[in-house]
């Protein structure tokens, strides 16, 4: 099912909460994985540190004008990827077409993302709870596009040790968030073995964000 056809008759929308949209089954997965095997020949994929020197378990990519990074120096966004010294590859045109359109869908009209962080967790791999701060403009909503096995997702609201409100996310579905929730901490459990048709033990994971001006 394309993302054009869910919005024509919104099958599968969920609203979880003030500034909170999931929508089931919701992305070509085949199409999304190519454009990332493709994403991946060009900047691969790569595990990067933390500001306190840990190695993240989660190997990361980018595509877009901007691009998530971190080091020992910090998190933060670049025009430029630090392995290749390069420009990040373009962003397709499909995926900044559905990320704008789920945006409208969840309340967020006009949005326009010029970044997008690709993950890809093996098994075991997770993600602590943080918040997504590095961004200019939290007015500007977070779109998620999960792929591959499953995962368990939580908000914990507006502190690292608040209460989880748990989402189990599969391939295809989309999350919208923004508003009062922007700033809301959220994780990811270590992504349990499992073998998907088209990712297979791998999890990966599009968000997307309006990062700069």
């Amino acid at each position: 099912m394309s993302m054009n056809d869910l919005f024509a008759n919104d099958s599968g929308l969920e609203i979880l909460g003030e500034g909170i949209t999931l929508w089931r089954s919701a992305i070509d997965v085949a199409r999304y994985v190519s454009d990332i095997e493709d994403l991946a020949r060009r900047a691969p994929f790569r595990n990067m540190q933390v500001p306190r020197g840990r190695t993240m378990s989660v190997a990361i990519t980018n595509c877009g004008k901007l691009g998530w990074i971190s080091d020992t120096r910090g998190y933060r966004y670049s025009a430029i990827d630090p392995t290749r010294s390069a420009p990040w590859p373009a962003m397709p045109e499909h995926w900044l077409r559905d990320a704008a359109q789920a945006a409208q869908r969840g309340g967020f009209a006009g949005f326009s993302p010029d970044a997008c962080l690709v993950n890809c967790y093996e098994v075991g791999a997770r993600m602590g709870a943080h918040q997504d701060r590095d961004e200019l403009d939290f007015s500007q909503p977070v779109v998620s596009i999960s792929l591959g096995l499953s995962a368990a997702f939580a908000f914990h609201g507006e502190t690292r040790s608040g209460t989880r409100r748990r989402i189990e996310l599969h391939s295809g579905d989309v999350l919208i968030w923004g508003g009062p929730a922007r700033l809301h901490f959220h994780s990811v459990a270590p992504v349990k073995a499992g073998l998907h048709p088209l990712c297979g033990a791998r999890r990966f994971n599009l968000t997307f964000r309006r990062a700069g001006a």
